[in-house]
């Protein structure tokens, strides 16, 4: 069994909105990578960016076509970077995605194969959006999922509490970062 952590959308523009979560999940990120790392698992980052011309958002999505024209989702925008605290070193890929799951628009499967992983550690911002889609999309692609609890923030304290505690468990086993750490 092959793992990969999967560190979703920490970016700068999406962690701003997040600013009195921020260190802390940042510190929390810090661990996990650094874990993954020393284990050989394979880091993979994942953010949601969009190209200049916006010719990849539709009018029909509702949360893009509202959030992305005129903003710094640009894909050459400082926002849609990954933090630098967090930065993928040489060798390990970023995936970027123009929908919510981290499957949805992106090259993601195709490392994910080449890499012979068959189960995902999921982290991210936000529970609700890419963590969510990831989990339900991963677990029909047959994964085996695990999901960070400490290592996700929602903006709605307890939609990401029914997630993490009644949502995820059906499909993906839910821990925490230093139990991961400790024992994989």
């Amino acid at each position: 069994m092959t793992q990969a952590l999967l560190v979703m959308d920490m970016q700068n523009g999406l962690l701003a909105r997040f600013a009195d979560q921020s260190d802390a999940l940042l510190a929390t990120h810090e661990r996990v990578i650094a874990a993954a790392r020393a284990r050989a698992t394979p880091v993979i980052f994942v953010r949601v960016a969009f190209r200049p011309s916006t010719v990849d958002i539709s009018d029909r999505n509702q949360i893009f076509s509202a959030l992305a024209r005129g903003s710094s989702l640009d894909e050459t925008s400082v926002a849609t970077q990954i933090h630098s605290r967090l930065a993928p070193r040489v060798g390990e890929a970023l995936v970027t995605k123009r929908r919510v799951s981290a499957f949805t628009g992106s090259d993601l499967d195709v490392v994910l194969r080449s890499l012979d992983v068959d189960h995902l550690v999921l982290t991210g911002i936000a529970t609700s959006g890419v963590v969510l889609s990831t989990t339900r999309q991963a677990a029909d692609l047959d994964f085996r999922l695990t999901v960070l609890s400490d290592a996700c923030a929602d903006a709605e304290p307890e939609v990401h509490r029914v997630l993490t505690e009644k949502v995820f468990p059906r499909q993906a086993h839910v821990r925490t970062a230093d139990d991961w750490i400790v024992n994989p």
